[in-house]
Protein backbone atom coordinates (compact mmCIF):
# COMPACT_ATOMS: atom_id res chain seq x y z
CA UNK A 1 0.00 0.00 0.00
CA UNK A 2 1.16 3.88 -0.42
CA UNK A 3 1.40 5.75 1.74
CA UNK A 4 -1.34 8.10 0.62
CA UNK A 5 -3.84 5.16 0.78
CA UNK A 6 -2.42 4.38 4.56
CA UNK A 7 -2.79 7.91 5.40
CA UNK A 8 -6.49 7.68 4.02
CA UNK A 9 -7.00 4.79 5.93
CA UNK A 10 -6.27 6.55 9.30
CA UNK A 11 -8.12 9.60 8.74
CA UNK A 12 -11.32 7.50 8.23
CA UNK A 13 -10.25 5.56 11.46
CA UNK A 14 -10.13 9.17 13.76
CA UNK A 15 -13.79 9.90 11.94
CA UNK A 16 -15.44 6.75 12.76
CA UNK A 17 -17.84 6.46 15.75
CA UNK A 18 -16.70 4.05 18.84
CA UNK A 19 -18.85 1.24 19.28
CA UNK A 20 -21.61 1.94 21.13
CA UNK A 21 -21.62 5.75 20.95
CA UNK A 22 -25.02 6.44 19.44
CA UNK A 23 -26.85 4.34 22.12
CA UNK A 24 -24.74 6.54 25.12
CA UNK A 25 -26.33 9.16 23.37
CA UNK A 26 -29.50 8.41 23.62
CA UNK A 27 -29.29 7.39 27.18
CA UNK A 28 -27.65 10.44 28.35
CA UNK A 29 -30.78 12.60 26.54
CA UNK A 30 -32.85 10.93 28.26
CA UNK A 31 -31.42 10.96 31.49
CA UNK A 32 -31.44 14.92 30.70
CA UNK A 33 -34.96 14.59 29.81
CA UNK A 34 -36.23 12.84 33.06
CA UNK A 35 -33.81 15.02 35.03
CA UNK A 36 -34.90 17.97 33.88
CA UNK A 37 -38.80 16.94 34.07
CA UNK A 38 -38.01 15.65 37.88
CA UNK A 39 -36.19 19.16 38.46
CA UNK A 40 -39.45 20.94 36.72
CA UNK A 41 -41.53 19.40 38.93
CA UNK A 42 -40.30 19.82 42.09
CA UNK A 43 -40.01 23.43 41.45
CA UNK A 44 -43.60 23.86 40.52
CA UNK A 45 -44.14 21.85 43.81
CA UNK A 46 -41.62 24.28 45.86
CA UNK A 47 -43.75 27.06 44.32
CA UNK A 48 -46.83 26.02 45.36
CA UNK A 49 -45.75 24.99 49.23
CA UNK A 50 -44.49 28.59 49.50
CA UNK A 51 -47.49 30.04 48.15
CA UNK A 52 -49.75 27.98 50.10
CA UNK A 53 -47.83 28.81 53.13
CA UNK A 54 -47.71 32.40 52.83
CA UNK A 55 -50.87 34.89 52.90
CA UNK A 56 -52.01 36.30 49.34
CA UNK A 57 -51.37 34.43 45.67
CA UNK A 58 -47.61 34.17 45.04
CA UNK A 59 -48.24 33.34 41.38
CA UNK A 60 -50.22 36.36 40.89
CA UNK A 61 -48.24 38.97 42.91
CA UNK A 62 -45.19 37.49 40.77
CA UNK A 63 -46.65 37.96 37.38
CA UNK A 64 -47.99 41.64 38.62
CA UNK A 65 -44.09 42.38 39.07
CA UNK A 66 -44.23 42.78 42.90
CA UNK A 67 -40.54 42.83 43.56
CA UNK A 68 -40.63 40.82 46.67
CA UNK A 69 -42.38 38.18 46.09
CA UNK A 70 -40.25 38.26 42.76
CA UNK A 71 -36.93 37.71 45.25
CA UNK A 72 -38.68 35.41 47.37
CA UNK A 73 -39.92 33.24 44.81
CA UNK A 74 -36.72 33.41 42.25
CA UNK A 75 -34.32 32.45 45.32
CA UNK A 76 -36.89 29.29 46.44
CA UNK A 77 -36.34 27.89 43.07
CA UNK A 78 -32.84 28.55 43.26
CA UNK A 79 -32.13 26.32 46.53
CA UNK A 80 -34.71 23.88 44.94
CA UNK A 81 -32.21 23.57 41.92
CA UNK A 82 -29.59 23.17 44.06
CA UNK A 83 -30.95 20.10 45.78
CA UNK A 84 -31.93 18.18 42.37
CA UNK A 85 -27.93 19.32 41.10
CA UNK A 86 -26.64 17.56 44.35
CA UNK A 87 -28.55 14.70 44.05
CA UNK A 88 -27.87 14.02 40.81
CA UNK A 89 -24.40 14.62 40.76
CA UNK A 90 -24.21 12.09 43.66
CA UNK A 91 -25.45 9.26 41.89
CA UNK A 92 -24.65 10.35 38.02
CA UNK A 93 -23.78 6.82 37.16
CA UNK A 94 -27.10 5.34 38.62
CA UNK A 95 -29.93 6.71 36.64
CA UNK A 96 -33.50 5.42 38.82
CA UNK A 97 -30.66 6.46 42.21
CA UNK A 98 -30.55 9.38 40.82
CA UNK A 99 -34.11 10.15 39.91
CA UNK A 100 -35.31 8.83 43.45
CA UNK A 101 -32.89 10.17 45.33
CA UNK A 102 -34.18 13.79 43.63
CA UNK A 103 -37.47 13.11 44.18
CA UNK A 104 -37.21 11.94 47.82
CA UNK A 105 -34.37 14.74 48.97
CA UNK A 106 -36.92 17.57 47.12
CA UNK A 107 -39.50 17.06 48.62
CA UNK A 108 -37.92 16.74 52.06
CA UNK A 109 -36.23 19.99 51.26
CA UNK A 110 -39.41 21.93 50.43
CA UNK A 111 -41.10 20.63 53.95
CA UNK A 112 -37.53 21.96 55.83
CA UNK A 113 -37.11 25.36 53.60
CA UNK A 114 -40.92 26.10 54.08
CA UNK A 115 -41.38 25.17 58.07
CA UNK A 116 -38.14 27.13 58.48
CA UNK A 117 -38.26 29.81 56.50
CA UNK A 118 -42.09 30.46 58.67
CA UNK A 119 -39.86 30.02 61.49
CA UNK A 120 -37.52 32.52 60.65
CA UNK A 121 -40.50 35.09 59.90
CA UNK A 122 -41.99 34.72 63.12
CA UNK A 123 -38.82 34.69 65.42
CA UNK A 124 -38.03 37.93 63.63
CA UNK A 125 -41.67 39.35 63.43
CA UNK A 126 -41.78 39.81 59.49
CA UNK A 127 -45.45 40.05 58.29
CA UNK A 128 -44.28 38.51 54.60
CA UNK A 129 -47.80 38.73 53.51
CA UNK A 130 -47.62 43.17 53.23
CA UNK A 131 -43.79 42.45 52.62
CA UNK A 132 -44.81 40.10 49.38
CA UNK A 133 -47.72 42.49 47.98
CA UNK A 134 -45.92 45.78 48.77
CA UNK A 135 -45.54 47.60 45.28
CA UNK A 136 -41.88 48.53 46.78
CA UNK A 137 -38.35 46.56 47.07
CA UNK A 138 -38.34 45.71 51.05
CA UNK A 139 -34.77 44.01 51.94
CA UNK A 140 -36.64 42.18 54.51
CA UNK A 141 -37.71 39.73 51.21
CA UNK A 142 -34.03 39.24 51.15
CA UNK A 143 -33.88 37.93 54.54
CA UNK A 144 -36.61 35.46 53.28
CA UNK A 145 -35.13 34.54 50.58
CA UNK A 146 -31.74 33.87 52.23
CA UNK A 147 -33.65 31.42 54.50
CA UNK A 148 -34.64 29.44 51.23
CA UNK A 149 -31.31 29.79 49.46
CA UNK A 150 -29.28 28.90 52.71
CA UNK A 151 -31.80 26.03 53.39
CA UNK A 152 -31.30 24.58 50.20
CA UNK A 153 -27.55 24.94 50.45
CA UNK A 154 -28.00 22.84 53.26
CA UNK A 155 -29.88 20.23 52.03
CA UNK A 156 -28.09 19.99 49.08
CA UNK A 157 -24.49 19.32 51.58
CA UNK A 158 -26.77 17.10 53.17
CA UNK A 159 -27.66 15.23 50.12
CA UNK A 160 -24.22 14.74 49.15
Amino acid sequence: MGQHMITALAEQDELALAPGFLEAIGRGVGAILLYALVGLALMIIGFYAIDVTTPGRLGHLVREGAPNAVVVTALGLVSMALIVVVAIYSTSDRLLEGLLTSVIFGLVGIAVQVLAVRLLERIIGIDIGLVLQADRFSPVSLIVGAGHFALGLVVAVAVS
